[in-house]
């Protein structure tokens, strides 16, 4: 399979034979092109080059959504089901038997059971699909699929909102389903999974086919090393950072929210602290409540010995906390306002007396910011609309940097930038520890990680592993992925 969208090639070679009641890992790290390999395979989209066949056949041209409802469909980690019908609404949804021109509710209900009693799923048809666990409601599309006369069923992350008891819940059903004839294509982040419940593993890499293999007979440090294209070597002996670096600054005990739990933790002034983990890991929620956006449920988080305000924006940022969100085209930039309007946002007390800005004031910070991030404008009173990604990117930072935190927050820092830019940023993350800030840094890059003195890594909510710098990529993913190397 090849697939290009302009430049950018999202598949270069994507490969993948799926046998007969067997469920099939697809694993890779993000960017790998597994969703892009999966939109083929669903019919959503078309491959520039490359075919794909069902039991020998060609697969239906992509006008005929009838033909591959028949032939294959796909579960995702957020429900396609429509809350407020039934059950049975939602596996008959625009199919509904009828009598005489009008919606049959009777038949309409008895089919449904019988669906759910031929493929086992232990589901009241009348129930309200929105207060079905999550669970169910999989089983219910998943029912809904098979209804439809496919037997090749894609889940994508499925166990990403379920707990360990859920999860091996699932496991027995597909177990079972598969005794029954149905084929999965199995997708998740987490490695131990694939070991659990699958009989192959496809490995993707930088939008190529790396290998398949028996699970059987591919150990865990060999399926890392296909994934993050090292070789697996003995780790050097490291040493931790001495104690003696710096004072602690941000003092985090017991933290406890619905995304995370019991998490402890420090930063040091003029240390840079990483956080990764897959998306399901609580690493963003954990981050941002740092800055005000959350409150916990529990614990204690203490910035240079006061209390951090939980909850409340403003407070965090009188505290000293700076801070780059996740995506700085909903949370991070006004556009409609000029670059130095974005950039003072966060000091606009310190540019006037009784609500008033000094124009003149403010255009002085908002040059030096320009300046300090290298953003490359006209000047600040150019709109931040006509940015590119990079440069916008460096204003989101600009802001951050103004209050001179004590604590910096950054989220993706370097998400959507181009080479130079991502450099230039990362260049404000060195100048940060140089300046006794302390900084969290929290992101799916490992080049933005590589910047940290140690990462955490969160799995589940909870903290799981930490790597000092210096650290191997197959190291950190084996910890982000969940393998358990002991």
């Amino acid at each position: 399979m090849v697939k290009r969208y302009g430049p950018t090639t999202a598949l270069a070679d994507g490969r993948l034979t799926v046998l007969p009641g067997e469920s099939h890992a697809l694993v890779g790290r993000n960017g790998a092109g597994k969703s892009t390999l999966v939109r083929i395979l669903t019919g959503l989209q078309a491959p520039d080059e490359g075919t794909v066949r069902f039991d020998g056949e060609p697969a239906p041209p992509l006008t005929d959504r009838d033909a591959w409802r028949r032939k294959v469909a796909c579960v995702y980690q957020h429900p396609t089901v429509v809350p407020e019908l039934t059950v049975a609404e939602n596996l008959f949804i625009n199919r509904q038997p009828l009598h005489r021109g009008f919606i049959s509710w009777r038949r309409l209900k008895s089919e449904a059971a019988a669906l759910l009693d031929t493929w086992d799923v232990r589901v009241d048809p009348g129930a309200r699909t929105a207060d079905l666990k999550v669970e169910d409601r999989q089983m219910v599309e998943i029912a809904r699929a098979l209804s439809f006369g496919a037997r090749f069923i894609v889940l994508d992350e499925p166990t990403a909102q379920l707990d360990n008891r859920e999860i091996e819940r699932l496991f027995t059903r597909m177990r079972a389903l598969q005794d029954s004839g149905v084929t999965f294509l199995f997708i998740s982040h987490h490695l131990q999974e694939v070991y659990e419940v699958c009989q192959t593993v496809t490995v993707l890499r930088d939008a190529r086919w790396i290998t398949t293999a028996p699970v059987a007979d591919l150990p865990r440090q060999a399926l890392v090393e296909a994934m993050a294209g090292e070789t697996i070597a003995e780790a050097a002996e490291r040493q931790r950072a001495a104690e003696a670096a710096g004072p602690v600054l941000l003092d985090v005990r017991g933290l406890r929210s619905a995304a995370y739990e019991n998490v402890d933790l420090t930063v040091r002034r003029g240390e840079v602290v990483g956080l990764a983990g897959s998306s399901a890991s609580g690493k963003i929620e954990l981050a941002e409540t740092f800055t005000g956006l959350h409150t916990p449920t529990g614990g204690t988080a203490r910035l240079d010995g006061a209390p951090l305000p939980f909850g409340d924006v403003r407070g965090a940022l009188a505290a000293g906390v700076g801070f780059v969100p996740r995506d700085r085209h909903e949370q991070g930039l006004v556009f409609g306002m000029s670059i130095g309007d974005n950039a003072t946002l966060s000091v606009l007390d310190r540019l006037g007396r009784f609500g008033f800005v000094g124009p003149d004031r403010k255009r002085g910070v908002a040059t030096g910011l320009i300046e300090r991030l290298d953003i490359h404008a006209e000047g600040p009173e150019q709109p931040v609309s006509d940015l590119s990604g990079g440069n916008a990117q460096k204003v989101v930072m600009a802001r951050a940097l103004a209050s001179d935190p004590r604590l910096l927050v950054l989220v993706n820092p370097t998400a959507g930038v181009d080479v130079k830019s991502k450099e230039s940023l990362l260049a404000r993350v060195d100048s940060a520890r140089e300046d006794g800030t302390a900084v969290l840094v929290v992101s799916d890059e490992l080049d933005d990680l590589r910047r940290c003195d140690r990462v955490l890594v969160l799995f589940h909510g909870r903290v799981v592993a930490e790597h000092p710098a210096g650290w191997r990529d197959h190291e950190l993913i084996a910890s982000i992925e969940g393998v358990d190397h002991g």
